[in-house]
């Protein structure tokens, strides 16, 4: 995680600031480096990237000695002064909220199916909130599920959470 506020506002050092801010700016830029480094390749796809950043990027993913991880590290600071992080920080800030965005809906749809298994008034809120959602289906499945609750199985557990999570998911996208 990106920990110097104070470069992360002063984007851009002159050459005649002080050494102690210089050092603290490539550090952050360092940082911002392994920051990326952590992604995925499909997450790493939004960005765009110089190839000769991106390729030390993946290099980096790679290296497991700790002396090779420094100095890619270190490479990985002085390819980033020669780009424009602006976008890179707006794209990496865009990729952690859809992240919360995503953990969001899924504790919501978490919390649904709890609610809604505990009794049939909470079925009945929901359809209430959602009211796109394929009633009949929901109702066939929470019958489902108490049954299997009998015999300790769960085979449509999953199916409902499913259900729940297309349902809000859609409702949210409009």
């Amino acid at each position: 995680m990106i920990k110097n506020q104070e470069c992360k506002d002063s984007l851009e050092i002159d050459t005649s600031s002080s050494k102690t801010k210089r050092k603290a700016h490539m550090d952050y830029l360092q940082d911002l480096g392994v920051e990326l480094a952590g992604l995925s390749k499909e997450q790493l796809r939004k960005f765009v990237l110089p190839d000769n950043l991106l390729a030390a990027i993946v290099e980096m993913q790679k290296i497991t000695a700790n002396g090779a991880i420094r100095r890619q590290r270190q490479y990985l600071g002085k390819l980033m002064r020669t780009v424009d992080i602006q976008p890179i920080i707006e794209t990496l800030n865009d990729l952690k909220n859809d992240s919360a965005k995503s953990t969001r809906i899924l504790h919501e749809c978490e919390k649904w199916r709890e609610h809604i298994l505990a009794s049939d008034t909470q079925l009945e809120t929901f359809i209430q909130a959602y009211p796109k959602c394929d009633i009949s289906e929901l109702r066939s499945l929470v019958r489902a599920i108490r049954k299997e609750n009998v015999y300790h199985e769960h085979k449509h557990y999953r199916k409902l959470f499913k259900i729940i999570r297309q349902t809000i998911e859609g409702t949210n996208d409009e």
